[in-house]
């Protein structure tokens, strides 16, 4: 490969700055992609797991508002994502330092894979379901694992063909998919009445209130926002102009994934009137709602958004991990993490334990969302050294110690013990403090990171953290 073929190569699947003349996509592009992107069937997962705690009016309210806030504020610095053409793990070299954002992108990118073998899980038991209500019986202990592998495989397919083969495949999937999805509500309603959905009411478990279970379902729903925090910022680099960049993202994360949560809320509880039973499901709850003819929906639905999901998480999250090990050849990354999200599909205990799992892997990503708002408005106010993100020769304003800034990872740090021991427990579920009925314990972790960098620059530390304001000749 020649000098000219690499750098085109690194500009697409790698992290050489993407110039205007090279950015491929328009608002719908992107729309669909990032759509396509965020509406596997995790998206029901999640609505059954908001229905089990709120009824209907109630989740209505909590998945559109929690989710449309958070992703409004953490989608800024798209901004900066189209201006300069490139992602946000790039900028955060200037907060983290190099060697802190290979690790911490590292870290992050396998825990939002998890996603994917959530993904592929739901795929296998979906297909199971459909060739069982078509009359074919298959061994769950054998075709679980053998489909869950076979959707991780084919999303890596699309991966390696990069942003073209993702673009044009998300162009059809999405745009069937918003048509299902549509249809479903609607046959949801036809199936049981409204009035049947609108009077159910969740069980309070000994110790809680109606407002525990609310905020509960708010940080399971925070979480959710916040998992499209790190990854979010990856795809708008492709975007022509600034605003498409922005409101392409924010519709596909606050409009468009929270409406097939919603669907599966609708679903789950309309499974609940029928069978006492909250399902996550598609196939199964098509089955049983509407007979098996409706089912086939769910090839649509389940098998076309799974695998395009998977390929676009595996083009964003393998350009993460390049942010921070650049060197690593990008399609034998897609190898290696599709291996890595096999085996946690064979495994399955991510699906297992679903809200411990977003809770966490949020917590580690929230502090970060809230310090990226903070110092791209407020901090550097939207203006750093590409030269010294490139760590060009001469410029090593962000080299910090050793590669590590440590202001910006004591930040990470602090924020996520202090909300850990003091505000929320991801892990046993518990609210330690009554700020959590506030802020959740997700949202404490991302106000609590941004609010300890500004102080943090108000201080003698600011010229630490500011090394590079004479060597901003990009701008």
């Amino acid at each position: 490969m020649n000098h000219s073929d690499y750098i085109a190569q690194e500009t697409v699947t790698g992290v050489v700055p993407m110039l205007k003349k090279d950015r491929q996509y328009s608002f719908l592009d992107l729309f669909l992609s990032t759509s396509g992107f965020a509406i596997a069937t995790w998206c029901y997962t999640q609505g059954a797991y908001v229905a089990q705690y709120l009824g209907f009016k109630q989740m209505l309210i909590n998945i559109f508002c929690f989710n449309l806030i958070w992703v409004t504020l953490e989608c800024l610095p798209v901004l900066f994502a189209v201006r300069y053409g490139i992602d946000l793990w790039i900028w955060l070299r200037s907060v983290l330092g190099q060697k802190g954002v290979a690790i911490l992108a590292t870290v992050i990118s396998l825990a939002n894979f998890g996603w994917y073998a959530v993904a592929a899980g739901l795929f296998s038991s979906s297909m199971i379901n459909l060739a069982g209500n078509m009359g074919l019986a298959l061994d769950p202990t054998v075709w679980k694992p053998v489909l869950g592998v076979l959707c991780v495989f084919l999303g890596c397919l699309i991966a390696v063909g990069g942003p073209e083969v993702i673009k044009w495949t998300n162009r059809f999937l999405v745009t069937a998919l918003l048509g299902v999805g549509v249809i479903i509500v609607f046959l949801c309603f036809s199936a049981v009445p409204l009035s049947d959905i609108l009077n159910v009411q969740p069980v309070l478990e000994p110790g809680t209130s109606p407002l525990m279970n609310f905020m509960v379902s708010a940080e399971g729903n925070v979480a959710f926002a916040f998992s499209w925090s790190t990854q979010a910022l990856v795809m708008p680099r492709l975007a022509r102009t600034e605003r498409s960049g922005y409101w392409a993202t924010t519709l596909a994360y606050g409009v468009v994934a929270p409406f097939f949560v919603f669907a599966g809320g609708v679903m789950a509880l309309a499974m609940f009137v029928r069978t006492g039973v909250y399902e996550s499901d598609p196939t199964a709850m098509l089955a049983t709602l509407c007979g098996g003819g409706f089912a086939l929906l769910s090839l649509l639905l389940v098998a076309f958004a799974n695998v395009g999901t998977q390929g676009t998480g595996s083009y964003v999250n393998c350009m993460i991990i390049k942010s921070g090990l650049p060197k690593l050849n990008y399609r034998m990354l897609v190898i290696l993490t599709g291996i890595y999200v096999a085996f946690l599909t064979v495994w399955g205990g991510v699906e297992e334990n679903f809200g411990a799992f977003i809770s966490i892997a949020a917590f580690v990503q929230a502090p970060i969302i809230g310090m990226s708002i903070v110092d791209y408005m407020m901090v550097k106010r939207r203006k750093i050294s590409l030269k010294s993100a490139y760590h060009m020769q001469g410029h090593d304003a962000y080299e910090f110690t050793d590669g590590f800034n440590l202001v910006g990872l004591a930040c990470v740090i602090i924020s996520c013990v202090v909300t850990v021991f003091f505000v929320y427990n991801p892990i046993t579920a518990t609210a330690q403090s009554p700020i959590f009925l506030v802020t959740t314990g997700s949202g404490f972790d991302a106000i609590f990171g941004g609010l300890l960098y500004y102080v943090a620059s108000l201080t003698p530390l600011k010229s630490y953290m500011l090394k590079d304001r004479n060597d901003l000749e990009i701008v």
